[in-house]
């Protein structure tokens, strides 16, 4: 496996504490099923087919981590099972491509390739993520004059995210300053 930035395990860590909806320290199938929900909810002008993509992709991000890190079989994972593999591209890459690729098409319910600021911000703040830390992200995607970024920007911003050789990126602005 690569070597793992500074900034990539913090990308990590705070997606481990999203993941873990339910804040017992694990991430569990329930967690997974309360994460989906709450973006499926904020997603209320996405078509079903949308919906049910984002669904798939997060189901197949927990069959994967479980299928891949739950040795014990215990239906949980810890931040210390977690950290590596979400970090190796060659375990994980096809799982984050196919969530990438999801959650950005969620954002186009128009399907004009665009994603308007204000269901960008309502997705990520369903997954969790800080809204003045989800604003810093869109504004690196650098929005066109209308306050839209491209869907093609977005899913390869997800990709980039779990990169474990990248610093500097516009996901770093999301693991910026966060209040508990």
């Amino acid at each position: 496996m690569m070597c793992m930035r500074d900034e990539a395990a913090k990308r990590v860590e705070l997606v481990f504490s999203l993941f873990d909806a339910n804040g017992n320290g694990v991430i569990d199938s329930d967690d997974f099923d309360l994460m989906t929900d709450r973006v499926v909810a904020a997603a209320a002008g996405s078509d079903d087919s949308a919906k049910a993509a984002v669904r798939a992709a997060f189901r197949r991000y927990w069959t994967t981590l479980a299928t891949e890190l739950d040795a014990d079989g215990d239906g949980v994972i810890t931040v210390e099972e977690f950290r590596p593999f979400v970090l190796d591209p060659e375990r994980f890459g096809p799982t984050i491509a196919e969530f990438a690729r999801a959650l950005s098409a969620l954002g186009d319910p128009d399907g004009d390739g665009l994603i308007e600021r204000p269901l960008f911000v309502a997705l990520m703040k369903a997954i969790g993520f800080e809204e003045a830390n989800i604003h810093a992200l869109f504004d690196a995607f650098a929005p066109d004059a209308a306050d839209r970024i491209t869907v093609a920007a977005w899913a390869s911003g997800i990709e980039d995210y779990y990169a474990p050789d990248l610093a500097g990126i516009p996901g770093d602005r999301l693991v910026a300053a966060r209040t508990v």
